[in-house]
């Protein structure tokens, strides 16, 4: 009898334990459960955020994780890492059907590039392949896919987050151009990874936000490079310099005034 009341009370304490985690840990906010048919409009574009824009730094430092503190690249090489979020190849078609396991992807960060050789007197004698061991801190920019889309039977506008993709840069031709590293599916588990990994609020430091915050409050800058079009090309292929901020704005102002347009009808 003393054996089955100490047996008791240990699985009652191990309840209790587990409870308190469950109720500590940080909730998702799920997304607005919504018909096909209530769907009169949806457009799906693709974004980047900058790093280095001052309201983006967070997303950058630490660049060495320290005191529960990581980059979001950290964050996401750590669950992958520990397998609980999987990433996918980037495709010329953008779809996210190809998963890459970890140990093969953390290979193929890697990159080579052609170094000259010299002799003892400075005479070319050719060249020679070297690898460049990846780094996290040479990610410096993130890309979104997202869907807008008008609920009618809301009557509201509404965005959801699709997929996220870190994008270094790398040589093409003597010019730095991005380069899409892996995509990741922006799911209930890349969610509860990101809800998990503090974010740097420099308005208040006691009102802590998280990485999923960030996403769920669209608190970062952001510019749209591409939206969905037959050519399925970017921005940058038919716009440069201001042109390019210029059509990067037309398509934002395309989605505010559809909203608009609807409210006067």
């Amino acid at each position: 009898m003393k054996k089955s009341g100490v047996i008791i009370a240990i699985l009652t304490l191990l309840l209790l334990v587990d409870a308190t985690k469950a109720s500590a840990q940080k909730k998702i906010i799920p997304y607005p459960d919504v018909r096909e048919t209530d769907v009169m409009w949806k457009k799906r574009i693709w974004r980047e955020i900058d790093f280095r824009q001052k309201m983006n730094l967070p997303f950058y430092y630490p660049i060495e994780s320290h005191d529960g503190d990581r980059s979001f690249i950290n964050v996401i090489l750590d669950a992958l890492k520990e397998g609980r979020i999987q990433a996918y190849e980037v495709t010329s078609t953008g779809e996210l059907n190809k998963p890459v396991p970890y140990s093969k992807l953390i290979t193929s960060l890697d990159t080579e590039r052609q170094q000259n050789q010299y002799d003892d007197n400075g005479n070319f004698t050719g060249t020679k392949t070297i690898t460049i061991a990846f780094k996290p801190e040479s990610v410096t920019r993130l890309r979104i896919m997202e869907e807008w889309y008008f609920d009618n039977k809301r009557s509201q506008m509404l965005v959801k987050i699709l997929a996220l993709c870190p994008v270094n840069m790398r040589e093409v031709d003597s010019l730095q151009k991005p380069n899409e590293l892996f995509w990741i599916k922006f799911d209930d588990s890349t969610r509860v990874v990101l809800s998990e990994a503090p974010f740097y609020n420099r308005n208040n430091l006691a009102a802590r936000m998280s990485y999923d915050d960030v996403f769920w409050k669209r608190y970062f800058d952001s510019y749209i490079y591409k939206e969905d079009n037959v050519y399925d090309r970017d921005i940058s292929s038919y716009a440069n310099g201001v042109d390019a901020m210029y059509e990067s704005d037309r398509i934002k102002q395309e989605i505010i005034d559809f909203e608009q347009n609807v409210w006067e009808y």
